[in-house]
């Protein structure tokens, strides 16, 4: 198979997750194999990487509302309905735990507060809330899910993108790179 017909394959798959329509996508249920280094990242929402990130709206608070003073913040834009944002929760997880000094992790769904908290597995054990207006969302655009944005301290956006994309996969590896540079740049 061309890699133009992967990329085609992948697209679909992703554009299929949209906020709109992520209940219709069963299409992405399947594992789609790409070679790895064969597709480029592509964004599904407007690039915000190197600049200020949007203001945090949270309608709701699922979880208790974090202290985001002077950490990371990590925003997974995700549905209950959307496998692939199920998916990573238990990466999520760890890396909530993992980096509790340096990094807060923020889910935040479209849907309702009642049907985030109904879902019993995956369990979420980082701070999560939901936006039924999508303010956040619509700011940035955001088309497929899920979506992640990694701000740093200083509020810039530093990692933006589908966290299991194959050839940009936001890692444990390079969350310890962002944060090491970052934390070099800024001794005093």
């Amino acid at each position: 198979m061309k890699v133009s017909n992967l990329l085609l394959i992948v697209a679909v798959c992703i554009f299929s997750l949209s906020v709109q329509d992520i209940q219709a996508s069963r299409i992405c249920e399947k594992e789609v194999k790409v070679q790895k280094d064969s597709v480029p990242k592509v964004l599904f929402a407007k690039s915000v990487l190197g600049q200020k990130a949007p203001k945090l709206v949270v309608e709701e608070w699922v979880s208790k509302k974090p202290d985001t003073k002077g950490k990371f913040v990590l925003v997974d834009f995700w549905a209950t309905t959307c496998n692939p944002c199920r998916e990573v929760i238990p990466e999520l997880n760890e890396w909530s735990k993992k980096f509790k000094k340096d990094l807060v992790i923020i889910g935040i769904s479209y849907e309702k507060a009642e049907k985030v908290k109904a879902m019993k597995t995956p369990v979420i054990e980082y701070y999560n809330g939901v936006d039924t207006k999508k303010t956040m969302s619509n700011e940035l655009e955001v088309q497929g899910i899920p979506h992640v944005i990694l701000i740093n301290p200083d509020g810039i956006v530093c990692w933006e993108g589908y966290p299991l994309w194959p050839t940009d996969k936001l890692t444990t590896e390079l969350l310890e790179k962002i944060i090491k540079e970052y934390k070099n740049k800024n001794k005093k």
